[in-house]
């Protein structure tokens, strides 16, 4: 597993991650997310309303490998994720662009 997808994990038992897509979007709407983690495997209907929300708030978008996404969260099938913390998501950031 990616190194930011634990990081991720670490998010999630702070408990500074909302998952699934209205959450996601309500949050990326109201300002409390910070970034917003997409599965590849998405459906194309929540890629467009999620990236679009990022796209229109200026939240950074990130992209996991096929699958990982709800593992690293502990809820298997979550396609859509945001961390609220800023200071986890500039490592997750940090740590995304370092494996690219």
């Amino acid at each position: 597993m990616k190194r930011w997808l634990s990081m991720l994990g670490l998010a999630v038992r702070a408990g500074k991650v909302l998952s699934g897509e209205k959450a996601s979007v309500q949050a990326i709407r109201s300002g409390t997310a910070c970034v917003a983690v997409l599965d590849r495997a998405a459906a194309k209907n929540a890629v467009k309303s999620v990236s679009d929300a990022c796209t229109w708030h200026e939240v950074p978008l990130v992209y996991a490998p096929e699958q990982e996404l709800g593992h690293a969260i502990g809820k298997p099938g979550r396609m859509v994720a945001v961390v609220t913390d800023p200071q986890l998501a500039d490592r997750i950031l940090q740590l995304e662009k370092a494996e690219l």
